[in-house]
């Protein structure tokens, strides 16, 4: 797999990858969903691509974890549950949910493809085949990380759930027109899907205690984050008034 020097250039590439990506992504919008751009490439339909673009590390993960010595071990085993509900729901169930005939630009599908492979790598790399190599685990089940980190995985699990709920069903059959999603978090932020998955791999990264972790959920930030922003622009320049009196942040409550 990796030695642990490898790895940990590997880490550090990632992480810097992602400032660049966070910087990046406030000049240039990344155009799929209400910010479609076609300059990213042709359309897929987006039922298709989701599930192309986000069961790579599904499958990747799996692979991984079935191929290690420790899959049936408590620590490794409760991680990978948690990492692969919440890609299981976004791979196989999301996509199936979607209305509509939207579509993504297929630059924005491949490169989300190849990022979930590589953090899969990532992950998995540190989860099975790192961490039991160096003991990491020894009396795991008996620490708060993994307790607390399961904790507000699940919090945003939920929340990233019902923020989709809401974002489906704020167009009727046949309807085009955009509306302003109300209503759990969104009391909070104009995004408050991202802040679901945010505080998702936030929690991950607690429960993994690991700079794996961290520097997923740094990546979640880098993607995510700079598209709330323009989605939070998008709407003041579609609604005016109507959404700006609503005070709301753009994916942090009370924060940004």
């Amino acid at each position: 797999m990796f030695t642990l020097a490898t790895y940990n250039t590997f880490l550090i590439i990632m992480a810097a990858v992602a400032v660049v990506v966070f910087i990046a992504l406030y000049f240039v919008e990344a155009g799929y969903g209400y910010l479609f751009n076609p300059k990213f490439g042709f359309p897929i339909p987006n039922r298709i691509a989701w599930v192309i673009m986000e069961c790579p590390v599904f499958i990747a993960m799996t692979i991984l974890w079935w191929l290690s010595d420790v899959r049936f071990e408590a620590a490794p085993l409760v991680l990978f549950l948690i990492f692969q509900t919440h890609y299981f729901q976004r791979s196989f169930i999301f996509p199936m949910l979607i209305r509509g005939n939207s579509k993504m630009p297929f630059g924005i599908m491949l490169m989300g493809a190849v990022f979930n492979t590589l953090n899969a790598l990532m992950q998995g790399g540190w989860i099975f085949y790192l961490a039991p190599e160096q003991g990491y685990y020894d009396g795991w089940m008996c620490k708060p990380y993994i307790y607390i980190g399961a904790a507000v995985w699940l919090a945003g699990f939920v929340i990233n759930l019902q923020s989709d709920y809401i974002i489906r069903h704020l167009r009727k059959p046949g309807d085009t027109k955009h509306y302003i999603p109300k209503g759990g978090m969104f009391r909070y932020v104009s995004s408050a899907n991202y802040f679901g998955e945010f505080t998702e791999w936030v929690g991950f990264a607690i429960a993994s205690w690991s700079w794996a972790g961290v520097v997923f959920a740094l990546w979640t930030f880098a993607n995510l984050g700079p598209r709330a922003h323009s989605l939070y622009k998008r709407y003041e320049r579609e609604f005016g008034e109507e959404f700006t009196s609503l005070k709301r942040k753009r994916i942090i409550p009370f924060i940004y």
